[in-house]
């Protein structure tokens, strides 16, 4: 089988759900089930939490046990229960409860696919990850911009379902023919058993997970407060969802030729690159509070999280032992994916309320550090180049 295609074909049926569910599940929860903007809120922040505890234990956990291709299985399973038990609950509670049933298996499919990528990148039978990746992104701005339609003619009640068929058709096809190194079960050989802390033993390893924690904490006020803002700078309503789609687009157009352009790269030049290219983002939102510029800014997007992202995992590639890479994924998803996420949000919520502006130039107290820390990586691989050529 081609397997560049199935991969290709499974990043794109799971992010035409999450381009479901990211940004509009705040919405539904308030539109469709009666939410207060303050409920919705809190149940998004505890499920992060949730989500943060799911993808750094739970993950491994199953990595530990299952084959890849049995835990993206298992996930979707639980994460259609979990949908179909938010159906019929109405109160906080209920809602609640749903939710975080949600974030424990929705969520950790993101880190399983790209566990599963980097498996087959190791056994050479995957060519390009960002050729596949980019079909993820496609997914996400395909089902952003078709969802709209939906909700104008049918309600935020919409909302729901369109999740539930997605994650039914990203079930069926996970059911069908996959690599068959996929289906090997891990080793219980316990000579080669390890844990987390053996993933720092890697050389830079936690310089590079800082980094990458610091760069994706820098999107907490995009993420969070990008649309309202969008309106407070009055941005014509017709417009706000192709401007927000702006940086999902630079995304897919950067994933189109990473493997190409940034082969020879180094993790830490790509890495530098994407702190000066957030940096630069936060600057001109902040400082230029117009919709041609924000609009403008959405192309360091490209930077800020696809570069970022994609160095992350060539570091994971070069330097991370294939059974680690469960355990690798899991930090990244729950320490720069979600806990420093959820830190920052709070940290931009207080920040907006002072001035909406001053929640942007806010996140250059992440990327600025790790722009740092990005030239003493650099330094340490410019030495290690001179030492291995001598």
């Amino acid at each position: 089988m081609n397997t560049q295609h199935w991969m290709s074909r499974q990043y794109f049926s799971f992010f035409v759900t999450w381009g479901i569910f990211l940004p509009y599940w705040t919405g539904w929860m308030i539109n469709a089930k009666g939410m207060t903007i303050s409920q919705a809120g809190l149940i998004m922040s505890l499920g992060l939490a949730v989500r943060g505890i799911s993808t750094l234990f739970i993950f491994p956990f199953l990595s530990e046990k299952l084959s890849n291709k049995a835990i993206l299985n298992t996930t979707a399973i639980g994460t259609l229960v979990a949908l179909l038990c938010c159906i019929p609950a109405n109160s906080f509670t209920s809602l609640l409860i749903a939710t975080l049933l949600l974030h424990i298996f929705y969520p950790t499919l993101m880190p399983a696919l790209d566990s599963t990528a980097g498996v087959l990148l190791q056994r050479k039978q995957l060519k390009n990850y960002g050729k596949s990746r980019l079909w993820g992104s496609i997914g996400f701005v395909a089902a952003g911009m078709t969802l709209t339609f939906f909700t104008g003619s049918f309600g935020d009640e919409v909302i729901l379902w369109a999740l539930l068929v997605g994650i039914v058709i990203f079930l069926i096809l996970g059911f069908l023919e996959a690599p068959k190194v996929l289906l090997e079960k891990p080793q219980k050989d316990s000579a080669i058993k390890s844990s987390m802390i053996d993933l720092f033993r890697s050389k830079h390893f936690g310089v590079v997970l800082i980094i990458v924690i610091l760069l994706q904490a820098a999107h907490a006020s995009y993420y969070n407060y990008g649309y309202i803002y969008l309106q407070e700078i009055h941005a014509p309503k017709y417009l706000i969802g192709f401007i927000i789609n702006i940086a999902v687009l630079a995304e897919i157009i950067f994933f189109s030729i990473a493997d190409k352009l940034f082969q020879k790269h180094s993790v830490g030049s790509l890495l530098t690159l994407a702190a000066l290219g957030s940096t630069i983002r936060w600057i001109i939102v902040f400082t230029f509070p117009n919709v041609i510029l924000f609009s403008f800014s959405q192309l360091f997007h490209a930077c800020s999280f696809a570069m970022a992202h994609y160095a992350f995992m060539k570091y994971l590639i070069k330097n991370i032992p294939n059974r680690q890479i469960p355990k690798a994924q899991g930090l990244y998803s729950a320490l720069a994916l979600s806990w420093s996420t959820a830190v920052f949000t709070i940290f931009g919520s207080y920040l907006y309320e002072i001035e909406p502006r001053f929640a942007f130039i806010g996140m250059v107290l992440s990327t600025i550090p790790a722009l740092a820390l990005t030239f003493f990586y650099r330094r340490v691989e410019l030495k290690k180049q001179e030492e291995v050529a001598i």
